[in-house]
């Protein structure tokens, strides 16, 4: 008698513990619905956003290109005024002897 009921609470502890797994990945299964419901929502409104950063990152590379070019006419012209080396005295004197 004692194997005979501990072989029927097995069973009847097993069927328990397939239909809570059954419960559970039912529940599983609606919950990764939802968080895909969720995820595609969210990434309709971030292409959306996206739209927004592109068109700002066009308008700030068109700024930092602007002000590259400004920088570097600057500094050609600074650099063409303080690159005039002043020539030796001695170069006149030397063309004058000859």
């Amino acid at each position: 008698m004692g194997n005979e009921f501990l072989q029927i609470v097995l069973y009847i502890l097993g069927a328990i513990l397939l239909v809570a797994l059954i419960i559970l990945v039912v529940k599983l299964i609606y919950s990764i619905n939802h968080v895909n419901n969720i995820l595609e929502s969210v990434e309709m409104k971030m292409k959306t956003v996206d739209k927004a950063f592109a068109s700002i990152d066009r308008v700030v590379d068109s700024f930092s290109m602007l002000s590259d070019k400004i920088v570097d006419k600057v500094s050609s012209i600074v650099g063409k005024l303080f690159s005039h080396k002043r020539k030796p005295k001695n170069i006149s004197n030397r063309n004058e002897e000859e």
